[in-house]
């Protein structure tokens, strides 16, 4: 069963793939006539941006006024767009540089188990070259 956020909705997704997530966005993209703009540089910059602008969100404030931030729903829903559209711009970079999501987050999971044995890794954080 999925847990809920304060914004009413599942905070784990079982039911939507990264696949749907990437059709309504690219059928959102297509009514609009944009994939002409979509290539993998400007995608690979407004990626930056959207990540740019979710780090505004948190910058200059302290641990307090960020835990205030993350517990009001204005706060919440601020977050939950800026993260919307990172994952938005990513999904789109994926696209035109026909990159399976699924497959690259997956392959560089078993990367970082070879750079990150639990044995060496655990409750520590060193970048792999330090452990």
């Amino acid at each position: 069963m999925a847990e809920h956020d304060s914004c009413g909705g599942d905070f784990m997704d079982e039911d939507t793939s990264i696949e749907d997530l990437k059709r309504a966005a690219v059928a959102f993209r297509d009514k609009r006539n944009w994939k002409q703009f979509h290539d993998a540089k400007n995608l690979a910059a407004g990626l930056a941006i959207e990540a740019a602008e979710l780090q505004e969100l948190f910058l200059w404030k302290s641990p307090a006024e960020v835990d205030a931030f993350l517990a009001s729903d204005q706060g919440r829903l601020r977050l939950q767009e800026e993260i919307a559209d990172v994952a938005v711009f990513l999904l789109y970079l994926c696209d035109a540089a026909s990159i399976d999501l699924s497959d690259a987050v997956r392959s560089k999971i078993a990367l970082n188990e070879k750079k990150y044995p639990v044995d060496r890794s655990y409750n520590s954080n060193k970048k792999y070259s330090e452990i």
